[in-house]
């Protein structure tokens, strides 16, 4: 893509199939709705530090992406951003993203780790829903809330902090967290939605 490309729109490259690669240049700063969403075959993209804005669906279905490093200016990561990338093994968020869209990392099987940065305020309804591979993970003190299906069927997750910021755990929201051997639910919590630890055997 040229420097002289400042947005990447919605649609742009949708289900480009046999896309592998794509460079991106510094000129561009928002990349929006299913811009690479059902690209299969695409493998690495590179974000430069210029884009501040990740839209929904953005890589939706990328199933060959296997590592993603968002860079330190995105405030806000769409939902269903990185939805079924289930390549995906590792991915940074920065210190600056502020929400993260529903369902923005579900499916994402291969995904054995993630840093959730202290600037992000809210767990969104299934963020994380279905990541078979998670095996823990720390919520930061700036999370108020955990939405509904947010670790729901993540079967690897064996354990998971929940600090005194949060106030609430949505409906599901560790359904089928088949491995969780233990959890502490902190005082400031006022409400436990229904089935939230449902088949957590």
């Amino acid at each position: 893509i040229p420097d002289s490309v400042t947005e990447i729109g919605d649609w742009a490259f949708r289900s480009c199939d046999s896309l592998t690669s794509v460079t991106i240049p510094d000129s561009v700063t928002e990349i929006g709705y299913y811009a690479f969403g059902g690209c299969t075959s695409l493998t690495s993209i590179t974000i430069p530090d210029s884009v501040t804005e990740i839209g929904s669906y953005a890589f939706y279905q990328c199933h060959s992406l296997t590592s993603v490093t968002i860079p330190d200016r995105v405030t806000s990561i769409g939902e269903c951003a990185f939805y079924h990338c289930s390549s995906l093994t590792s991915i940074t968020i920065p210190d600056r993203v502020t929400s993260i869209g529903i369902y923005a990392f579900s499916y994402c099987t291969s995904l054995t780790s993630i840093a959730i940065p202290d600037s992000v305020t809210e767990i969104g309804d299934g963020t994380f829903c279905e990541c078979s591979s998670l095996t823990s993970v720390t919520i930061p003190d700036s999370v108020t809330s955990i939405g509904d299906d947010a670790f729901c069927y993540c079967t690897s997750l064996t354990s998971i902090t929940i600090p005194d910021s949060v106030t609430s755990i949505g409906d599901y929201a560790f359904e089928e967290c088949t491995s969780l051997t233990s959890i502490t639910i902190p005082d400031s919590v006022t409400e436990i939605g229904d089935w939230a630890f449902r088949s957590c055997d």
